[in-house]
């Protein structure tokens, strides 16, 4: 049964929640009920952001336009106009003659002329009155770009025409009348009649010509206040700080989605400004003209192939769906080179006077709406797969600009002409969806930290446990060399230096004092290499696993080096050494050993202090001599040092050195 809302009214959408829940899981719910309240709240503001209504044109046309200090009958109430192909010569007595034998005709529109996708000459003729007691200045501006316009008045019956002409293509403050609006300026006398020609030549298709006359100091003023009165200030600002905050987004992951809706605000930001007419004022010469040249809507098909690329890459469609990613591609593609190409051969072509910017402007609306279809057949088969909560987001971002430049569209093809809002639905559709797309982006950012997160985690532990394998290959290999040097050179060494000290070996030397000397000599290298040998094997082999701690075996160590009288070594191993992990503990035997052997072999010390102690949050290896200390104690430039700087580091330790004339100090700590 149907449940009811408040009032006892049936609710509207409802059923179709409830099928979506049971289909979909609840997120996917939340998420449409969600779309739902967004499409309301947007319905809901467009009545406080739309324009005034004017009333319908009355049904009988004004024979003429009595301007005062403040008009209050629009231009669109009186005018008639009058279309004819570019290739005729243009002419304002012809176009009068044209008046008289009723060739012209009355506007369907109001405030603008709104005939579509139309490739031709307009005349638009109005009569006017001066009702005011004094000469008057007023401007006939046209809010649209225009290739060139030119207004004749004339004020006397059968008198000449006086020209005034301009265009779109100067900057704002070079144009006949300095504004943002192609304004053309006439003077009437007070109670002056005055007839009227406006002509009009634009070769981009889709003739929407909003126009209105007031005297310059309305014009005037209505520019100062236009961009606020349009919610340019901060439609602006938000454009361009939405833009900035993808950069930083951009600068921290170095995703290319952040780069291409940079690039699609920048496209779509251009052609509202041009739309509006305030590239006229904020861009500098060089730059409005190249844009222009490019045309306005190929910026919008340049952002719709960037919305591609962003749609692409956020919902993965290289994976998931390689037959739409490459559709994607050639669309976005052909629409890019479709542009070079119309900003090269449009122009051409109007000099030529043939009929190419017709089909130009043809084939450009049709990959706007190939662009824009692509998206929905992406949105619907994301949606009927696994990923559906993705294309679920990214729909509603995708409809509030859809219905925008929908609306904007229709506009630009005379099919409607209705202004919702200032400056226009696209403007405002483009502000909720990057809203929308913003928050989508940020969550991507959060998601893809996260991954990396876990990328770098797991690649920490592959090295580590990498690591370890090394070492403990290093340390087995240690082994089997220490064992070797005891068990089979030791051996053969001390069997050597007791046969050279066997009686025969004796009687043999005996009949020379230089063979006994030799012999003397080579008896005291056997015993040190013996020694020597025997130090190797038990500094690379510590006390055995389970027969011996890690004190011991730095005890030990110092023992068999004080067998040789000099210098003198004294250890010291604090408490709780063996609660340390294996791992340390050998790192600290290998530290120990390297550090007192260096002290040995090269400070030329009587003594030499060997100090482990455990820390609550690390562990301490002090090694001191009162050698002669280095020539430059921070380089750490030897094999033996750059070991232990190597094995400190791997464990995230530090090495301090402090080297005098008068002995060495090095300190190791080491995370417990």
């Amino acid at each position: 049964m149907m449940r009811r809302c408040a009032g006892q009214q049936k609710c509207i959408i409802q059923p179709f929640c409830c099928k979506f829940s049971r289909r979909y899981p609840s997120r996917s719910a939340v998420l449409l009920r969600l779309f739902t309240l967004c499409i309301l709240l947007w319905g809901v503001s467009l009545p406080a952001l739309a324009q005034p209504e004017l009333p319908e044109l009355p049904q009988a046309m004004l024979d003429t336009l009595y301007l005062e200090g403040e008009n209050h009958t629009h231009v669109s109430e009186a005018y008639r106009y009058y279309t004819e192909p570019f290739s005729v010569a243009p002419s304002p007595e012809r176009a009068d003659s044209l008046w008289r034998a009723g060739a012209f005709q009355t506007g369907v529109w109001h405030r603008a002329l709104n005939l579509g996708f139309l490739h031709q000459r307009v005349w638009l003729r109005i009569a006017v009155a001066n009702t005011s007691p004094q000469r008057s200045r007023y401007v006939w501006s046209i809010y649209n770009f225009t290739d060139s316009a030119t207004l004749y008045s004339r004020t006397q019956p059968g008198g000449p025409f006086r020209q005034v002409a301009s265009s779109s293509w100067a900057l704002a403050s070079q144009r006949t009348f300095p504004s943002r609006a192609v304004g053309l300026p006439f003077v009437l006398e007070a109670g002056q009649r005055a007839v009227l020609y406006l002509r009009v030549d634009h070769y981009a298709g889709a003739l929407y010509l909003p126009t209105y006359i007031e005297t310059t100091e309305q014009s005037l003023a209505a520019e100062v206040e236009a961009p606020f009165v349009r919610h340019w200030i901060w439609l602006l600002g938000f454009y361009v700080s939405s833009a900035f905050f993808n950069l930083v987004l951009f600068a921290f992951l170095r995703d290319r989605i952040h780069i291409w809706y940079v690039l699609y605000v920048l496209c779509v930001t251009l052609f509202l400004l041009m739309e509006d007419g305030f590239d006229a004022w904020v861009l500098p010469a060089g730059f409005y003209r190249l844009i222009w040249s490019v045309g306005q809507f190929n910026l919008m098909l340049l952002a719709a192939a960037c919305g591609v690329r962003i749609m692409q890459l956020f919902l993965r469609l290289r994976a998931g769906w390689p037959r739409l990613y490459r559709a994607g591609n050639w669309i976005a593609g052909t629409a890019v080179v479709f542009v070079g190409v119309y900003a090269v051969v449009f122009p051409l072509a109007i000099r030529a006077g043939i009929t190419y910017p017709a089909v130009l402007n043809a084939a450009r609306e049709a990959l706007l709406l190939l662009v824009f279809a692509y998206g929905w057949v992406v949105l619907l088969n994301v949606l009927l797969s696994r990923r559906r909560q993705l294309a679920a987001y990214y729909a509603l971002t995708y409809l509030f600009f859809f219905i925008g430049f929908i609306l904007f569209w229709l506009n630009h093809l005379g099919l409607t002409n209705f202004s919702l809002v200032k400056p226009n639905a696209l403007a405002w559709g483009l502000v909720l969806e990057l809203v929308v797309l913003s928050a989508l982006l940020t969550g991507r950012f959060r998601h893809t930290l996260r991954q990396n997160e876990k990328l770098r985690i797991r690649q920490l532990r592959q090295r580590n446990a990498q690591s370890a394998r090394l070492i403990a290959a290093q340390e087995e290999e240690r082994v089997q060399l220490a064992r070797e040097l005891h068990d089979a050179l030791g051996p053969n060494l001390a069997a050597l230096h007791m046969a050279w000290q066997g009686p025969a070996m004796r009687e043999a030397l005996a009949s020379s004092a230089a063979a006994m000397a030799v012999a003397h000599h080579t008896e005291l290298l056997l015993r040190h290499l013996r020694d020597e040998v025997r130090t190797y094997s038990h500094t690379l082999l510590p006390v055995q696993p389970g027969a011996g701690t890690l004190a011991e075996s730095v005890a030990a160590l110092g023992e068999l080096h004080n067998m040789y009288g000099n210098p003198t070594v004294r250890t010291y191993c604090g408490a709780g050494l063996e609660q340390l992990a294996a791992s340390i503990q050998q790192a600290a035997y290998r530290i120990a050993a390297e550090l007192l052997n260096n002290a040995i072999r090269h400070s030329r010390a009587t003594e030499v202090s060997v100090q482990l102690l455990r820390h609550p949050a690390e562990l301490e290896i002090l090694v001191e001599d009162n050698g002669q200390g280095f020539a430059e104690p921070t380089a750490g430039s030897g094999i033996g040092l750059r070991g232990v700087r190597a094995r400190t580091d791997y464990l995230r330790g530090q090495v301090y050195i402090d080297s005098s004339p008068h002995g060495t100090s090095i300190v190791v700590r080491i995370p417990c």
